[in-house]
């Protein structure tokens, strides 16, 4: 718990306005002090806690919000699009999604089936130009898969990273010049190459005219969505821009399986009946011996070793394997394939992974979300995508980003 609350937190814990809560200090019913670090008037929690005790619980307010309403029509351009969570949080946030590229056939489905008004450019990025939206689209987005470069010279350039994907991330953010780009991947960027490869695309960036934000990997059980998983986020901005980004800030409470599957704050029903992968016969006369939060390890020893194979020697935890959640736990990340060795996500109470929709619920994607394409591409598309609640906080941070940048530009 932070000792000390700023004059716009403790207005929105007790729900009063911030003129209100400067009269009580003046009439001294809460008293503002000096924040030994800052200087800054702020309250001490404690303080908050016990002078509003009767109608306040500290455990189940919060005080985070990252709404923000949009103040003009924004655009984003969306590249590695994906079976669409991304662009839904987007759309959750208030932007519109004004193209989309993606190069797998059955997701360019889904997301025409979803969205018939969006437009789609169908195949591989490196068929396609983008001129046409030049200066008239604020935001690129892209989750680029993460490949290594060419290490030509010391400082890595835009030629040098020719071939991979996130050369044409950023060819397609110079042809387009927003004043923000957005990319993601896995938190294994970070370590990619010894960093290399992360620094090489801050260069790149760097070359074609935008300051990178300091890096940040977020939690998505932090935003809304009941599933461990992480996203390293690389945010640009166009260095002619003197306004500094803010990425959304986490909330407090977390959500857990129960909150994905079941009516509740996340979903107003339970989750819809949908088809399924199934275990063949011999995984499920192991998991049923799995009991709820348990994995290969609360296995009779004989069973462990037989399971395991030669993996039973070698070192690590290895958790995930033979994995049943708990209703009262966020799920593990969500692989592409539900039913394969060794990355186990069995239901709590039933012996089989996770239906289409179950699996669609822990992305936080909405009930009226389809998916085109065989079981094995609906997996995919889901497992693949940016959590849609994780997308929408991250599109308010951007919406906030921009509502300052068109203010300040009315003001010159």
């Amino acid at each position: 718990m932070n000792e000390y609350l700023t004059l716009t937190e403790v207005s929105e814990l007790l729900g009063k306005s911030k003129e209100t809560l400067r009269r009580w200090d003046r009439e001294g019913k809460l008293s503002a002090v000096r924040e030994p670090m800052s200087n800054y008037r702020v309250y001490k929690h404690k303080q908050v806690e016990t002078l509003f005790s009767d109608f306040l619980s500290l455990e189940e307010k919060e005080i985070v919000s990252n709404f923000a309403k949009p103040n003009n029509n924004y655009t984003v351009l969306e590249l590695f699009a994906g079976g669409g969570g991304l662009a839904i949080g987007m759309e959750k946030a208030g932007l519109t999604c004004v193209a989309l590229n993606e190069i797998d056939k059955w997701a360019c489905q889904t997301l025409r089936k979803n969205r018939p008004h969006w437009t789609v450019f169908e195949g591989d990025i490196k068929s396609f130009e983008f001129s046409e939206y030049k200066n008239k689209t604020d935001v690129v987005t892209g989750g680029f898969p993460c490949q290594a470069f060419s290490y030509a010279g010391k400082k890595l350039g835009l030629a040098d990273a020719r071939g991979t994907l996130f050369y044409e991330f950023a060819r397609v953010v110079k042809e387009v010049n927003p004043p923000i780009c957005i990319g993601e991947n896995v938190r294994g960027l970070l370590s990619h190459e010894n960093g290399k490869t992360l620094q090489g695309m801050i260069s790149i960036l760097d070359e074609i005219g935008y300051n990178v934000a300091p890096i940040q990997v977020l939690k998505a059980i932090n935003y809304k969505v009941p599933q461990k998983r992480e996203r390293l986020i690389l945010v640009g901005i166009r260095k002619d821009i003197d306004i500094q980004y803010e990425y959304p800030k986490p909330y407090k409470k977390i959500f857990n399986l129960k909150d994905a599957l079941k009516k509740g704050e996340l979903y107003e029903t339970d989750v819809p009946k949908s088809i399924g992968a199934k275990y063949p016969k011999s995984k499920i006369a192991v998991l049923d011996l799995v009991p709820p939060k348990g994995y290969w390890r609360d296995l009779p020893l004989d069973i462990q070793k037989e399971f395991m194979g030669g993996s039973f020697h070698l070192g690590g935890g290895k958790t995930g394997i033979a994995r049943r959640i708990g209703w009262d736990e966020p799920c593990l990340t969500l692989t592409c394939s539900p039913a394969q060795k060794q990355t186990e996500r069995c239901h709590p109470e039933e012996t089989r992974p996770f239906t289409v929709r179950e699996y669609a619920r822990i992305q936080t994607f909405p009930d009226d979300w389809g998916f085109e394409g065989s079981l094995a591409q609906q997996y995919k598309q889901i497992g693949n995508a940016v959590p849609v609640n994780l997308a929408t906080e991250i599109g308010y941070s951007i919406v906030t980003f921009l509502n300052s940048y068109y203010k300040d530009l009315k003001m010159k």
